[in-house]
């Protein structure tokens, strides 16, 4: 248990600090670097669309980053209409309930004391567990992580190109950039900076294939209308059709939550909390 507490703090910091140096490397090396270009009108250059599309998906990222860990098990508790259920809520803030007497598909995490109903599953990464309230804001997460991930890769790969004078056409020229860079680094061959970015790129790939991942297993268990939770505990959940299913997770108003990032507008979480 102390590990995962342990971890359940380096786990952000270490996030937080991926994305600090992705976005100095992106907006004072790559798109310097990369995107000159003297005939293009200065609206239109490349260098200020490449950095607009990576701000745009950079604050989506970060935005609903903060939206995943901003509830508090006192909202979750008191912002949920669970009639007699409530007392259980209080009893578990106040630690006097067993997670055997959990309500339906509602759980207490040990790891940061909240209660959540549809629990889902504790996100280290944010510190925070994901369920009814937060789901559609960590679906935005990982999507738009994935695809800030996959934009630095590619501009990664063109700075590296041009800076060693490598082509990326063969598939296996990625694969075989680290082995070759690392024997090249230890020979004095490759500056430390140039490694720096040959690390980062594989550090990139990592993180955005597994952002895509989770975003690709979350929306297949929304569209089932189940939860991790369920799946691990082999609860019977109630068939559905898979637009009731979308709609309870992002609301009426979807594509405002997938331009920008907001809390949950128009789900069942919200009218619940209306009321």
């Amino acid at each position: 248990m102390l590990v995962l507490r342990l971890l359940n703090v380096v786990a952000p910091a270490y996030f937080l600090c991926i994305s600090l140096v992705t976005f100095v490397l992106q907006i004072f090396l790559f798109i310097p670097s990369m995107f000159r270009d003297p005939s293009t009108t200065p609206l239109f250059s490349p260098a200020l669309l490449h950095g607009a599309l990576f701000l745009f998906l950079s604050a989506n990222a970060l935005g609903n980053y903060v939206l995943v860990i901003q509830s508090s098990p006192e909202d979750l508790g008191k912002g949920l209409n669970l009639g007699k259920g409530a007392e259980v809520v209080v009893d578990w803030l106040d630690g006097n309930r067993s997670p055997g007497s959990a309500l339906p598909s509602t759980h207490f995490c040990r790891l940061c004391a909240r209660v959540t109903q549809r629990h889902d599953h504790h996100c280290f990464f944010t510190g925070n567990c994901i369920g009814n309230r937060n789901m559609r804001n960590f679906i935005m997460f990982c999507l738009y992580t994935s695809l800030a991930c996959l934009d630095s890769l590619v501009a990664g790969m063109a700075y590296i190109s041009a800076a060693l004078s490598m082509s990326f056409t063969n598939p296996l020229a990625f694969l075989t950039l680290l082995p070759h860079s690392i024997s090249q680094f230890f020979s004095g061959a490759l500056l430390s900076s140039e490694m720096f970015v040959i690390l980062m790129l594989y550090l990139w790939l990592g993180i955005g294939l597994a952002c895509a991942g989770f975003c690709c297993h979350q929306m297949l268990l929304i569209l089932r209308g189940q939860t991790r939770y369920q799946v691990r505990k082999g609860m019977v959940v109630r068939a559905r059709p898979w637009r009731e299913n979308l709609q309870e997770v992002f609301g009426k108003r979807w594509l405002l939550g997938l331009l920008i990032p907001v809390l949950n507008v128009g789900s069942d979480y919200s009218r619940q909390k209306e009321k």
